[in-house]
């Protein structure tokens, strides 16, 4: 999460955000000016001052963004929640290097949880409840088919791998609801990438420590998850697209492109309703 990406999240349901804030680089340069002098915890203090100044009257705005930034605040919650557990499982992470990279990824999810529920409480919003998690997949039985997610270290990686990729798409359909691009569509970019820079880690840590999964790219092919799983096949779904824009990218300009070098070259959406769908067996009712 970076000031971009909330920013550019804010502007898709209300465009007129930096004719409140005088214009987005004065917003962001003077918040991060401002920062500077604030210790970290007080960070998201301050920009929902920020905002709810800038959005004083203004109810329905603000309900949209807090609706935005709670659809974001229940992912962070899966993600922080996941990682917690696996760093706190004796045993389960090598020591060195991968240890440390999950870690680094768990501290990064708790700092959103907690920048997202102070944000959306300072914009006069009521912070969406952690739900209760049942990471086998099972809804609450425990007995899901990734039962032995925190004892096997292959199929934790495969369920990380599996949210950091879902993530990457999720982000990149907020970008497809965006009418007009230029800024809206880079601010949602911006976050698209970072999230692409997790899923390949993860995806190398794969590479290097789960057992039958060497040929693991840091990229998807085609729509193969490299998950022997059915269950986590419509998070893959929908990838194997080779045309963009109406145009076919097989052979495009005479180069020798295959179709799976063409799927690998974009990543395709989801939509808020597939997300859900997709994390829904994660979710105790």
């Amino acid at each position: 999460m970076n000031l971009n990406s909330i920013f550019g999240e804010i502007e898709q349901v209300d465009p007129e955000v930096y004719g409140r804030l005088d214009s987005r680089r004065k917003a962001l340069k003077g918040f991060a000016s401002f920062g500077g002098k604030l210790a970290a915890a007080a960070l998201p203090i301050a920009f929902g001052s920020l905002l709810n100044k800038s959005y004083a009257g203004t109810k329905s705005t603000k309900d949209s963004v807090v609706d935005i930034l709670n659809y974001a605040l229940t992912l962070e919650y899966l993600e922080a929640k996941f990682y917690n557990t696996a760093v706190a499982t004796p045993g389960l992470l090598p020591a060195g290097a991968a240890t440390g990279a999950i870690q680094t990824i768990s501290t990064h999810e708790n700092q959103h949880v907690a920048f997202l529920k102070s944000t959306i409480m300072q914009l006069g919003g009521t912070a969406v409840k952690e739900p209760m998690f049942d990471f086998s997949a099972g809804k609450g039985s425990g007995n899901g088919p990734f039962k032995d997610v925190f004892k096997s270290l292959d199929l934790f990686l495969a369920v990380a791998q599996t949210f950091e990729d879902t993530g990457v798409r999720a982000y990149k359909g907020r970008a497809a609801e965006i009418v007009g691009g230029g800024a809206y569509l880079t601010a949602a970019l911006q976050i698209h990438s970072v999230e692409a820079r997790h899923a390949a880690h993860i995806r190398l840590m794969r590479r290097n420590y789960g057992s039958g999964v060497g040929n693991v790219k840091p990229w998807i092919t085609g729509k193969n998850s490299n998950i022997n799983s059915a269950l986590v096949q419509p998070n893959y779904d929908g990838e194997e697209n080779a045309v963009q824009a109406g145009i076919p990218i097989m052979n495009i300009g005479g180069f020798p492109i295959s179709m799976d070098a063409a799927t690998e070259a974009f990543d395709e959406v989801l939509t808020k309703a597939q997300v859900l769908m997709i994390i829904d067996p994660f979710i105790v009712p």
